[in-house]
């Protein structure tokens, strides 16, 4: 099996290449060489995916037996498209990495592969679309469901929601367990039953690579099918960090009060009942095979302490409640007892 991998450098492009190899397939990697190391078992070629000249001078390089795509999650669905037809007479296969954001019915629905998808044109640029004002529809989302109208009957859409696991860039679990490292009292977002939903990001690559050798097509939501309550989450973050630190659960009704942030100052924490009601059974039936979320949580915490370092992004910096202001709520709830 010979396939291209756009990106392959980083989190969920290098664990599809680590995945592809030990299948001992040949896998090619274009990327611009500037974010994380290319692996040495690849044929690594350098360029840029929205110039037409160094698509083309990769073009010449298959063909291949499919494309797997993780790099356009910031492109507009115009530049998703231009490598889309670069390739198109390259390679008999795309997997296309894509969102459940694509919805819109997210995040308020339970959603389905059936579920309604945002319009947007496959030859939009970076402005179209808009975000609602309670945060859905998203931008991000029209941006990525134009990105799909790119591709026909050959593509596979994949539609995670969140994907951790040792060298997340994002830094959702990452806050989770330097928090829960830190001990003392930990600020928990109310009912501790909640149930979430997020994929390791070697079980999703091992899907994707799954998909590249498969003959079907269309979309797979991406989702963990037991999925974990967000208790137990908090819970295995202390147990493993092995602290003093307990949790102080709070209702939404009252961190909403003291500003608290849902999805990025409390990562994972958001109120809207379709976010974690996402149904994965058609991805469950083509072979998505899920790890217990614990086993996620023990090896980030082993790559974090084995000085992991993801490459940066500014998404890192938008996640996390400050500790200043998470004592200030922990005092005034103290005081009100």
């Amino acid at each position: 099996m010979r396939i291209l991998v756009l990106g392959g450098t980083w989190f969920l492009g290098r664990s599809i290449v680590d995945e592809a190899l030990r299948r001992g397939w040949d896998v090619t990697t274009f990327n611009r060489g500037l974010s994380g190391r290319d692996v040495p078992e690849v044929r690594a070629v350098h360029g840029d995916r929205t110039e037409v000249a160094d698509l083309n001078r990769l073009a010449s390089q298959g063909p291949w037996d499919a494309v797997i795509d993780t790099s356009s999650s910031e492109l507009p669905p115009r530049d998703v498209r231009l490598a889309a037809q670069a390739l198109r007479d390259t390679a008999s296969r795309w997997v296309h990495v894509s969102t459940v954001s694509v919805y819109s019915g997210w995040p308020h629905k339970t959603l389905t592969e059936s579920s309604e998808v945002l319009d947007c044109p496959s030859d939009a640029d970076e402005s179209f679309g808009h975000t609602g004002s309670d945060g859905s529809p998203t931008k991000y989302g029209f941006q990525k469901a134009g990105g799909e109208r790119a591709f026909g009957e050959r593509a596979v859409f994949l539609r995670p929601g969140v994907i951790l696991g040792p060298g997340e860039y994002v830094g959702r679990l990452p806050w989770w367990l330097n928090r829960a490292g830190r001990g003392g009292p930990v600020l928990a977002p109310a009912p501790a039953d909640r149930l979430i939903q997020p994929v390791d990001v070697r079980d999703v690559a091992a899907f994707a690579v799954d998909q590249a050798a498969a003959t079907t097509g269309g979309a797979f939501n991406v989702a963990h099918p037991e999925g974990m309550g967000f208790g137990d989450f908090l819970l295995a973050c202390l147990a493993i960090t092995e602290t003093d630190g307990h949790l102080v659960w709070v209702e939404p009704e009252l961190l909403a009060e003291h500003g608290v942030r849902q999805w990025t100052e409390l990562p994972l924490w958001r109120t809207h009942t379709g976010v974690w009601s996402v149904d994965a059974g058609r991805a469950v039936e083509a072979g998505l095979r899920c790890r217990p979320l614990t086993e996620t949580i023990t090896d980030t915490w082993a790559w974090l302490r084995a000085d992991g370092r993801p490459v940066d992004h500014p998404r890192w910096a938008e996640h996390g409640l400050a500790p200043e202001k998470e004592a200030r709520i922990l005092a005034a709830l103290a005081s009100a007892s």
